[in-house]
């Protein structure tokens, strides 16, 4: 490890180069090797994406294009996970660029090092989706947001404007990052003198700008999204709930902080010597509304509202946690310190390795735990295609169902239907139901009564024709899924 140790310090560039390169591999790999099935957020972006909508009722639409990008240039699942490590490693790079000048590049490389003992960095990324896309864009927001107060240049605020916009087009969580930053503007005495240069308008006037289709789209739909994001956060039962569940996140997010400040424990024990401060107390302040202001407006808003808080809304609060960490250490960053924290990184790196292959190769023989990994979408496709095809003899184009099961059928299909999500028209306002009469269309479900059409698909699927539930092995043989189906015929209809 001493070894290694003085290679990174004589060449932290190459040795971020390394790191980078060894996570992507890893974490392209293990996902690609054990998942036998796409995860939910994939088959979701694949549903949705495909529509190319500026909204959904959901989320915005950025990650779901890009995996319909991925999809129609390399039709293969792997692409998924190894895009999402590109935004992964892309993130760390631009967290080493903001602290490099803050506390030098072996510092940076540190403070990556840091975030990346956060499962949301590695376990849980490769499931692509709203939460891993933010990540880059709020590296990037924080890293043009010291740039523009340090600096005053008009391309520094224009980036910090571009990254804000972008990430809204991610995820409207980015709204307990610009809080912060602007409430930062206001009250820190030296960010505030920004507000009587171009700068921070520049800044807005770019976020807007990109922005600008989405927010027409939300107005003219009645804001639609907000509905799904309200319905997420648990409403307060009571007076306790506004303490309750702000400490449920908090205790959440402790968790998954844990591993990251056990990689940064050398910092601060045993003590290694005082380094001379390469920032600056302005700096300081600066990191510090990014390291903590988005998690402290998050828990703020539940103890206000005591709405309740999902654990996995924590992924992007952390990105300058491990900035934070070395810069206020103050702590010579010397041989034996730096051989420590890399092999606390080792430990922990291989430990979640090595979680994430017992999960999915080993305890599925043990606790037959249903895993989504393992769900045979693709026989299911297979299967609905057939006797689609053997009824009506003709390609299938629609299907209704939940967006898992009919999601599924949609992306391993080779008719690659279209999915009406729930059998809601409002759902899926670019479905011509008129044109799902025409063509036709399967019901697939898997909970409930398998010989009987669920009731919430009977408004859009009247005459249905019920065909005898099927079973399918799970894709690692344990356990298996009982499938209720029905054909909805093709039928003529008048066209205006």
């Amino acid at each position: 490890m001493a070894a290694l140790a003085a290679w990174i310090e004589r060449r932290p560039g190459a040795a971020f180069a390394a790191f980078a390169a060894l996570h992507a591999v890893v974490w392209t790999a293990l996902p690609g090797a054990l998942y036998k099935n796409l995860p939910l957020d994939l088959i979701e972006a694949l549903t949705y994406g495909r529509e190319w909508q500026l909204g959904h009722d959901k989320h915005p639409p950025l990650p779901w294009w890009l995996v319909e990008i991925l999809y129609r240039v390399f039709g293969s699942d792997v692409a998924y996970y190894a895009f999402s490590e590109v935004v992964i490693v892309s993130t760390f790079a631009v967290v080493f660029a903001a602290a490099r000048p803050l506390v030098g590049a072996v510092g940076a490389l540190v403070a990556v090092l840091i975030i990346d003992g956060m499962h949301y960095f590695n376990y849980t990324a490769p499931k692509f989706n709203h939460d891993v896309i933010q990540l880059p864009f709020w590296a990037l927001a924080g890293f043009a947001f010291r740039l523009g107060l340090r600096g005053g240049r008009l391309r520094d605020w224009l980036l910090l404007g571009f990254a804000v916009g972008m990430a809204v087009w991610a995820k409207y969580f980015v709204v307990v990052l610009i809080a912060p930053l602007g409430l930062f503007l206001l009250i820190d005495r030296d960010a505030r003198r920004s507000l009587a240069t171009p700068g921070p308008w520049v800044a807005l006037g770019a976020a807007l700008a990109v922005t600008a289709p989405h927010l027409v789209w939300l107005v003219h739909h009645d804001f639609l999204p907000f509905a799904h994001a309200s319905a997420r956060a648990l409403p307060p039962r009571g007076a306790l709930d506004h303490l309750l569940h702000p400490l449920v996140f908090a205790a959440s997010q402790a968790m998954t902080l844990a591993p990251a400040l056990a990689i940064a424990l050398p910092l601060r024990w045993p003590r290694p010597p005082e380094a001379p401060a390469k920032a600056d107390d302005f700096d300081r302040r600066i990191v510090t509304v990014l390291a903590f202001g988005p998690a402290a407006t998050t828990l703020a808003l539940s103890l206000v509202t005591g709405r309740g808080l999902v654990a996995m809304w924590g992924y992007p609060l952390w990105v300058f946690l491990g900035l934070w960490i070395v810069m206020t250490a103050g702590a010579v960053i010397d041989r034996a310190t730096l051989a420590r924290i890399v092999g606390l990184w080792a430990i922990v790196f291989v430990g979640l390795a090595g979680a994430f292959v017992v999960n999915y190769a080993v305890l599925p023989s043990i606790d037959h735990r249903y895993r989504a990994a393992f769900f045979p979408g693709s026989r299911l496709a297979e299967e609905i295609d057939r006797r689609f095809r053997a009824t009506t003899g003709a390609p299938l184009r629609y299907v209704i169902g939940n967006i898992w099961v009919g999601g599924n059928v949609a992306h391993y299909s080779a008719d690659r239907p279209r999915v009406l999500i729930d059998g809601n028209p409002r759902r899926v306002p670019w479905i011509d139901l008129a044109d799902l009469t025409a063509q036709g269309a399967a019901v697939v479900w898997v909970v409930g009564d398998r010989t009987s059409v669920p009731e919430a698909y009977r408004a859009v699927a009247p005459d249905a024709q019920v065909g005898p539930p099927f079973t399918l092995p799970a894709r690692n043989g344990i356990g298996e899924v009982e499938v209720g189906w029905a054909i909805l015929p093709p039928k003529q209809v008048a066209r205006r």
